[in-house]
């Protein structure tokens, strides 16, 4: 589905990306971690358009997509959330869904909406609530629902679990699957790499501008050397699939 091939990213002198390579297929969910600075919010703005790509390819559903500005990239059916959120305050949740929903589609039915608010039954009750009232992990999970109301073929998370209570961490992981059941692959960005292992079907791990590991939960799991030079974990916690 999405396939970023050896791409690089310079900001003015400093080199941010060095040839970075990874593919999304379809139905799957690809985690991206590392610490902080190792340019995985780089990759996600590559891929949307938002960061200049100095060299390599990317390309989405068979069409290279490097090069095209951000609007006409997310029409190609790829959502992104940003780590800021960035929701509309003053309008209440159903609003902002709405918006979003109109986007892409003026005649959004009140289903589209219903049926972004229903990945987390919790913004159902504040529907009509403003934006701004909601707490940092509400408004974490309206951002989410804003960008599945355009109804994306690959959804783009970037830490949407960063700063959150377990609890509110709980409800973006299961919001997350409820996305992946209704057939949106997703490539999510997380510095909990506990999350990660227990929603990714394939992990990259990203040290300074390049990948240092690809593969699967376990074989990860099997690289401690790996989790500990590049993620600076010691020991990784079982989390249920």
């Amino acid at each position: 589905m999405l396939r970023v091939e050896v791409v690089r990213v310079h900001y003015d002198s400093a080199r941010a990306l060095h040839g970075v390579t990874l593919e999304v297929g379809a139905g799957q969910i690809v985690c991206l971690i590392g610490r902080n600075g190792a340019g995985k919010t780089t990759t996600l703005k590559a891929i949307m358009g938002l960061a200049p790509v100095f060299s390599g390819e990317i390309a989405f559903l068979g069409q290279r997509i490097d090069g095209k500005p951000a609007h006409q990239i997310a029409r190609l059916g790829l959502g992104y959330v940003p780590e800021d959120r960035r929701v509309f305050r003053s309008l209440t949740v159903e609003e902002n869904v709405r918006v979003a929903a109109q986007i892409g589609n003026r005649s959004a039915s009140a289903r589209t909406v219903r049926d972004a608010l229903e990945m987390f039954p919790d913004l159902i009750p504040k529907s009509k609530q403003a934006a701004g009232n909601l707490s940092g992990g509400q408004q974490q999970m309206l951002a989410i629902a804003r960008a599945v109301a355009t109804k994306p073929r690959l959804l783009l998370l970037d830490e949407p679990t960063e700063g959150l209570s377990p609890s509110l961490v709980q409800s973006i992981r299961t919001g997350i699957m409820e996305g992946r059941a209704r057939g949106m692959s997703i490539l999510l960005v997380e510095q909990n790499l506990n999350l990660a292992l227990a929603v990714g079907d394939v992990l990259y791990v990203l040290s300074r501008g390049a990948v240092a590991f690809r593969g699967t939960t376990s074989e990860l799991r099997a690289q401690p050397d790996v989790i500990a030079e590049h993620l600076g974990v010691g020991r990784v916690k079982e989390l249920p699939r």
